[in-house]
């Protein structure tokens, strides 16, 4: 067993093994679905910024399963993502709770706000 201290390092084996998986899947897609799903997952890895591996691993397979059902259908790219890439990834991300980077700075940023104004809140 691998001490906890270990894991929280460098990240459950099991979820690099499964990240290496997904990816496998997703170089597996034909094009132009693989370039679609390709740059999505790198937004997703930029914006989401999720700390919770779990989190991400979820999010990124269901991201695969997505463009395997959409290259299976034949689904057309715009009619699964919308005019908006952008907002697709943002909404599709949002849907899954995890921690993220931010929460932290969140959390930093009102207790320096705290402390400066010395405990005072405003409504």
């Amino acid at each position: 067993m691998i001490p906890k201290w270990i894991d929280a390092l460098i990240g459950s084996l099991d979820q690099k093994k499964q990240y290496r998986a997904d990816t496998a899947r997703l170089e597996a897609l034909p094009e132009p679905y693989r370039a679609a799903a390709k740059a999505f997952q790198r937004y997703f890895t930029y914006w989401a910024g999720f700390t919770d591996g779990d989190t991400l691993v979820q999010l990124l397979g269901d991201h695969v399963d997505l463009w395997e059902r959409a290259a299976v259908d034949g689904t057309p790219i715009r009619d699964l993502v919308g005019e908006d890439p952008v907002e697709f990834a943002e909404t599709f991300a949002r849907a899954y709770a995890g921690k993220e980077w931010i929460d932290k700075e969140r959390t930093r940023l009102i207790a320096a706000i705290d402390a400066a104004s010395g405990g005072e809140r405003h409504a």
